[in-house]
């Protein structure tokens, strides 16, 4: 049967049309400066995603929606989305109000877990844990085939475990994050470091003399080509990133992390060096329980067919 995930972004709505884990048919409007603005062009978004497809609300198993910010999952709320200035917004309600469908809200890292387990690298695993590594740190948990927000739908928050006491400042506001360190973000601000004290690194080159070029890409490449100070990089960044799957791992025992955003293009070259660190590391040892570590596979089609999942 087919179901409609709905991606909502600070800069664009997504809304899909999905059937087995496939987007048959989907459609883009730039995110209106209110709430209710972006409310009237999401119904807009779903009709049109309806009649364009010769359906109606009967031939759908419902609407899910993934949302960024403070989620009151139970209760269809985005209580708080700062990017966006929606509070208290109570959009299962006003959605239901002109659908009457099955419509489920969830925050969006976790929705891109849910399909990545359902659909994507982990399907074949039922209990997983995805981090995703863009700006900052985004998390996702997955127990027994279900989605696991923690208390109050507020959970999973994996991103702001303090892995370095009094470390570098997070954007949370508090200091030795993981975000602080795992993200895209924090890998450009070591990679910046290292090349002001190697003058001579071939990432100078890379970057055409630019530090202000500097991108999540950088020190990957140069490491691949040899270059001694983007590897020492890249052994920091994997040690930091390493530590907080272990941490992960022995709190929740998952099969498979999964890992996701801009940074997983590195693929195995940076899951064998996470899979590497991790066995030389992990509590027990050989004697612990062993996880897998693959990369995301839905790419930018992760919303919409994670929060298609959330209805199905």
């Amino acid at each position: 049967m087919y179901s409609i995930g709905i991606d909502i972004g600070g800069m664009s709505i997504k809304a899909g049309l999905v059937k087995d884990g496939k987007i048959v048919s989907s459609n883009r409007k730039v995110t209106a400066p209110t709430s209710g603005q972006s409310l009237e062009n999401l119904i807009v978004q779903i009709n049109a995603l309806l009649s364009e497809n010769s359906l109606t609300e009967k031939d759908i198993a419902g609407i899910g929606i993934g949302c960024p910010g403070l989620i009151s999952s139970e209760e269809g709320v985005v209580d708080h989305n700062s990017n966006m200035k929606w509070e208290n917004f109570h959009l299962v309600d006003l959605l239901k109000q002109s659908f009457n469908v099955k419509i489920k809200l969830s925050n969006d890292a976790n929705v891109a877990a849910l399909g990545e387990t359902v659909y994507g690298s982990a399907a074949q695993y039922k209990n997983a844990i995805m981090l995703t590594l863009g700006t900052g740190v985004g998390g996702g948990i997955i127990i027994d085939g279900k989605l696991y927000e923690g208390g109050f739908s507020k959970g999973a928050e994996l991103g702001h475990m303090v892995i370095v006491k009094d470390g570098e400042k997070c954007g949370c506001g508090r200091r030795g994050c993981l975000e602080a360190y795992a993200s895209a973000t924090g890998l450009i601000r070591m990679t910046k470091t290292a090349m002001k004290n190697a003058p001579d690194s071939a990432m100078w080159n890379y970057v055409d003399g630019d530090i202000n070029k500097v991108g999540g890409k950088t020190a990957f490449e140069c490491a691949k080509a040899g270059d001694k100070a983007a590897e020492k990089v890249i052994s920091e960044y994997v040690a930091y990133l390493a530590e907080g799957i272990m941490n992960l791992a022995n709190i929740f025992r998952p099969e498979v992390f999964i890992i996701g955003g801009g940074v997983s293009a590195q693929g195995k070259y940076l899951t064998d060096r996470l899979k590497g660190y991790c066995e030389r590391f992990n509590y027990g040892y050989t004697n612990a329980p062993k996880f897998d570590i693959v990369t995301a596979t839905l790419g930018n089609d992760a919303g919409i067919i994670g929060a298609a999942a959330l209805v199905v």
